[in-house]
């Protein structure tokens, strides 16, 4: 199974190309992330890498400065840091 869903990420990104994919508010894309979650771990954990990923990585998320410097909040109320947020989205700040 663990092969299968790699085959499909690789399909994903031979198929779709780059400037058709949507932006990710990440820095590691979300299909990067899962792949090396699914390579690394198995499959079952880059099944829900992609889970929690898919409910992380939607509109809704604000930007902010705090003591730590650029953070984002994201629509499921979790906060990353400005070295896991995308360059799309801190060139657009």
């Amino acid at each position: 199974m663990k092969w299968l869903f790699l085959l499909f990420i690789k399909l994903y990104w031979k198929v779709v190309p780059e400037s058709r994919r949507p932006n990710c508010l990440f820095k590691e894309t979300c299909s990067h992330f899962v792949y090396k979650e699914t390579v690394d771990k198995g499959f079952h954990s880059g099944l829900i890498a992609l889970l929690q990923r898919i409910k992380k990585c939607r509109n809704g998320y604000t930007l902010y400065t705090s003591e730590q410097g650029l953070e984002m909040r994201l629509a499921d109320g979790s906060v990353i840091g400005e070295d896991e947020i995308s360059p799309y989205i801190l060139d657009s700040v």
